[in-house]
This record gives C-alpha cells, structure tokens and sequence, in this order.
C-alpha cells in the first residue's frame, strides 16, 4: 500500500466534478454529489481463513490509521464517526443520502473531515463488514453532509 498514492488520489477525487447518474466507475462508485473509490482491495478473502481475514482488515485498518494522520494534518484532527447509529435509522426505514447510507452497511467507523471552502466531505474507512466480501480500503468525497 502506497499512502503518497492514496493522498494523490483523495486529492483528484477533491478536485473532480462528479457526475450526474448513478453508476460504477473503475474501483469505485459515483453519483450525483459523491465519488467513491476503493484505495485497496484485499484478494481472496471471500474465501479466506476468519484468522487470516481478521489479520488483513487490521493491516487495512492500520492503512486507514495511516492516511488519516496525514489528512488530520491538513484540515484537523476530527473524532472517528461510528457507523452504528446511521444503520441502526437505516433499519428503521429513515431515508439516509448516499453515499453514507452504503458507508453505513460496509463499515464500522469513518475518518470524516469537512473541507468548507470547497464544500465538500472527505471520508476514509475500511469496508470489513461483509465475510463474504473482500476488504477494502474505501475514500469517499461529497458534498452531501453526513446524516
């Protein structure tokens, strides 16, 4: 994993514009107002061992640890946002905007800062939800504040 790279990337997906539908784009998602890409994205794990899935999502969550530093650098130090209380209204039928209401199922916690010159959100977490998914180092921008 390439910390310099991921920053680079988080830096073009700050400076893009984002598109007007829904739909995938390479390593991520994207739609009107967010732009979601995964940084890393383990291989095999689908299939993998509990003990050998346990230690990747906590290298991915070393990765997360390690680009969040960085980013708290430049726009702040913010608390991790638990993802708990976003799923738990999901469940209750409450209307959450993507892209967090798909944060919300794939990941634990998020780094979030809020960049309100450009009007826009930065998000790093590590999808590990899923046993039956691989893991994956997710940054997200919008500029649709979290709920």
């Amino acid at each position: 994993m390439d910390i310099a790279n991921h920053l680079a990337v988080i830096d073009r997906l700050c400076a893009r514009e984002f598109p007007a539908e829904h739909g995938r784009s390479g390593a991520g998602t994207a739609g009107p107002g967010y732009a979601t890409v995964a940084l890393e994205t383990s291989h095999g794990m689908r299939v993998g061992h509990a003990s050998v899935r346990e230690r990747t999502a906590v290298d991915f969550q070393a990765y997360r640890e390690a680009i969040a530093e960085r980013l708290h650098d430049r726009w702040g130090r913010q608390p991790p946002w638990g993802q708990l209380t976003v799923r738990l209204r999901l469940s209750r039928g409450e209307e959450i905007p993507e892209p967090w209401a798909t944060l919300s199922l794939l990941t634990d916690e998020l780094d979030v800062w809020q960049l309100a010159e450009a009007g826009r959100w930065v998000a790093v977490g590590v999808a590990d939800r899923d046993a039956a998914d691989e893991i994956r180092l997710l940054a997200v921008v919008t500029e649709i504040p979290p709920p």
